[in-house]
């Protein structure tokens, strides 16, 4: 398997991908490249030319039958340090030397996503929109706030698929118009009933699903949705600098699910377009797919976890495109009797007074 790692051919540094620019930049000498000039500078397969703007070394997983549901060991092609990992990282971070590298294996062949929507929002803007979401809670621990807590947050590219389907669908549905009037002394209702039909081509887009089972499947799919105008074709160095898994969840295990949601969603166009009537009430609703189309997507996300005093361990999900933030906060309870102890004490002297008064 290769590992990959991109590099500056102005100065050999690690280039990474920046989210502000939409570009790769060099941490040492402030250099940056678009995809375009990144790939115009990969060296053609079978050219003995050494690679200017990354290095690859191809190796393979080191690893026991014990090794293998735990880690898988590969070596950092910067320093030669060992990189250990599980059997969905896709890319990562040598601890020694920091520097990014991908698992191009892991992104390759079958594994090899379609799309990505890369990151938007890079690592300081998102601690920034974390602690405005922080701190629009109350009861929040103070140790919440703390810098070792807050740099924790990671930027990880998280599997998705994302479905578009066409349905032919038919509907039969009742129709009430109710009429309520007086005469006198005595109220009438009138109650008409209509047979309701409708037919027609429903097209659904982007029904996206959590492709990782070890995720979080709340906080996955917490973060939806993305804004798919984005969506770019995938390309291995929008992770470099990045976290990144790759999928273990197969469409077919999906398909189900996914059916289901489409058939939901069908059944509600279908039924929006019904109009003019006090209620009304669906008999049957029939949809039959004639066309799907599965993409493989990576989707940005940047995650941070929080142990409270009680053992708990919290996780955040914040969206990478918006900074949409999903996820349980911790309370400190301290507060909230310290706060309750105030509003208590207010309440009886305000009684007091007004008893006194009177």
């Amino acid at each position: 398997m290769a590992v990959v790692s991109y590099k500056c051919p102005h100065c050999g540094g690690e280039l990474i991908f920046s989210p502000t620019t939409q570009k790769y930049k060099c941490e040492y000498c402030l250099s940056d490249f678009s995809q375009e000039e990144l790939e115009a500078l990969k060296p053609e397969e079978g050219s003995e030319e050494k690679a200017v703007n990354f290095e690859e070394d191809t190796q393979e997983e080191n690893t026991t039958e014990k090794e293998t549901q735990e880690a898988v060991i590969y070596h950092c092609p910067s320093c030669g340090a060992e990189i250990v990992t599980d059997e969905t990282t896709a890319a990562t971070f040598c601890y020694y030397c920091h520097n990014p590298v991908v698992l191009s294996g892991r992104v390759s062949g079958e594994f090899l996503p379609d799309k990505i929507i890369p990151f938007a929002i890079d690592k300081k803007q998102a601690t920034e929109k974390f602690l405005d979401y922080v701190h629009s809670k109350k009861f929040v621990p103070k140790a919440f706030f703390n810098k070792q807590q807050i740099e924790k947050i990671s930027g990880v590219y998280f599997p998705y698929w994302m479905v578009d389907m066409d349905m032919e669908g038919s509907m039969q549905a009742e129709g009430r118009n109710v009429r309520v009037w007086r005469s006198g002394d005595t109220e009438y209702t009138e109650t008409k009933v209509y047979c309701v039909e409708r037919e027609g081509d429903v097209h659904l887009e982007d029904i996206t699903k959590n492709a990782l089972k070890k995720s979080n499947a709340k906080l996955a799919e917490g973060v939806l949705p993305y804004d798919v105008s984005k969506v770019q074709k995938f390309h291995m160095g929008f992770l470099s600098g990045f976290l990144a898994e790759k999928r273990d969840i197969e469409r077919t295990e999906l398909n189900k699910q996914v059916q289901q949601e489409a058939n939901e969603y069908g059944e509600k166009i279908l039924r929006g377009t019904v109009k003019g009537y006090s209620s009304i009430s669906v008999k049957s609703c029939h949809l039959n797919q004639t066309q799907e189309n599965w993409d493989y997507t990576m989707l940005p996300v940047w995650t941070v976890t929080y142990k409270g005093k009680n053992g708990k361990m919290y996780y955040y999900s914040m969206n990478g495109q918006d900074g949409k933030v999903y996820g349980e906060l911790p309370i400190d309870y301290k507060k909230v009797w310290i706060l309750g102890g105030i509003v208590f004490g207010v309440v009886l002297i305000l009684a007091l007074m007004g008893g006194y008064l009177l």
